[in-house]
């Protein structure tokens, strides 16, 4: 029997009509879509009528699941995954799961779709032909400082997911080890909320409280930092 695939699909960011046509055929066909929160895909399923099994994954239950999950491959069932928003595995669950069905050679398939830090990367103006993507940064502030300094010599774009909560102070750090550099931060990207603000770390630091963020945190950033001069 010919063994099933698992196809990676990315779903959107934010706005529910950035899916492909592919992505939502696929979804409709196969049986069983692996989610990193089913209650969030139930709503892209809502909106264009998927009918297909929703089964929980993710990280933490990686080792009670692998076994299902071959178990449905080897019968011949074709699987997809995905996580809440945009492109899996980028800052989201499934490396384990894609690391241990390619060691055991099944075919693993992407179906392109949203990112954001590529989608903020698209409208920064900052240089993009070389770009560092860090995702979120570790909690503590001496582990951050490491991990920045080894960048500082690399000369490209710096990519950063970061928490409405911490967006001072990631500011702040990345200030204090590179200088007034310049930077581009995007938030709710293809959402209501959507907001960019660019210029100097200090500049946008002003536009951030203009705006309110410190009192109204809210939305997850897309925060970029050019390292390339």
């Amino acid at each position: 029997m010919k063994k099933g695939k698992l196809y990676i699909v990315a779903t959107p960011i934010g706005n529910m009509a950035d899916i492909t046509f592919r992505a939502i055929d696929i979804l409709k066909n196969v049986p069983f879509v692996l989610a990193e929160d089913t209650r969030q895909t139930k709503k892209i399923f809502d909106r264009y009528n998927i009918s297909s099994n929703l089964v929980s994954y993710r990280d933490q239950n990686h080792n009670m699941m692998i076994g299902k999950i071959i178990e449905k491959l080897d019968m011949g069932f074709d699987l997809a995954l995905v996580s809440d928003c945009g492109t899996p595995l980028i800052s989201d669950p499934g490396y384990k799961l894609v690391r241990d069905l390619r060691e055991k050679e099944y075919e693993v398939l992407a179906v392109p779709g949203p990112s954001a830090f590529v989608s903020a990367l698209s409208v920064s103006g900052l240089p993009t032909d070389k770009f560092s993507f860090l995702g979120f940064l570790p909690k503590s502030d001496g582990k951050r400082k490491t991990l920045l300094n080894k960048y500082k010599e690399l000369e490209t774009s710096l990519v950063i997911y970061e928490s409405p909560n911490r967006i001072f102070e990631l500011l702040d750090i990345v200030n204090s080890e590179f200088g007034d550099i310049e930077c581009f931060l995007a938030k709710d990207i293809s959402k209501l909320r959507e907001k960019y603000f660019s210029g100097n770390i200090s500049d946008v630091r002003n536009l951030l409280l203009e705006d309110d963020l410190e009192q109204n945190p809210h939305g997850e950033w897309v925060c970029i930092f050019n390292n390339s001069n």
